[in-house]
């Protein structure tokens, strides 16, 4: 199982269940998932290099045509819907959320990560007392 966040269909983070090299996996919990604006400018915009522009608040996010694709915990039982993710891409088949990224999906990811991502908890050790988190070494 994986849990994966994409946008428009491109995976932007994919958390596989790494539960038997010991990394934590929220496989039966319910999740939630949450955005908020907050300034971190002196240390989560490239390393306090980037400074937030005040003259264009007031700051506003939402979210258009938001679907949430994921398996429902009920009565203790899991409910899966048909995926769509990479197999519709791919014009297959199947749970994405039992497939891997496609070598094609994996850099695509990598592509939007170094292109777009401002903040990466795994590689900002100083953020994170006890060093970098298992599941940043593991693919």
């Amino acid at each position: 199982r994986v849990c994966r966040f994409a946008v428009d269909g491109t995976a932007i983070r994919d958390f596989k269940n790494h539960e038997a090299r010991g990394v934590s996996f929220p496989k039966s919990q319910p999740m939630r998932l949450y955005a908020s604006l907050w300034n971190a400018d002196d240390w989560a915009t490239q390393g306090g290099r980037v400074k937030t522009d005040w003259s264009k608040a007031p700051f506003v996010a939402s979210f258009r045509n938001f679907n949430a694709d994921a398996c429902v915990m009920s009565g203790g039982a899991q409910r899966c819907p048909a995926g769509t993710m990479e197999a519709s891409a791919a014009g297959g088949s199947g749970s994405w959320w039992n497939q891997e990224l496609s070598g094609m999906g994996y850099r695509r990811m990598r592509w939007v990560q170094r292109k777009f991502m401002i903040y990466n908890y795994c590689t900002d050790p100083k953020r994170v007392a006890q060093g970098v988190p298992a599941e940043c070494k593991l693919r």
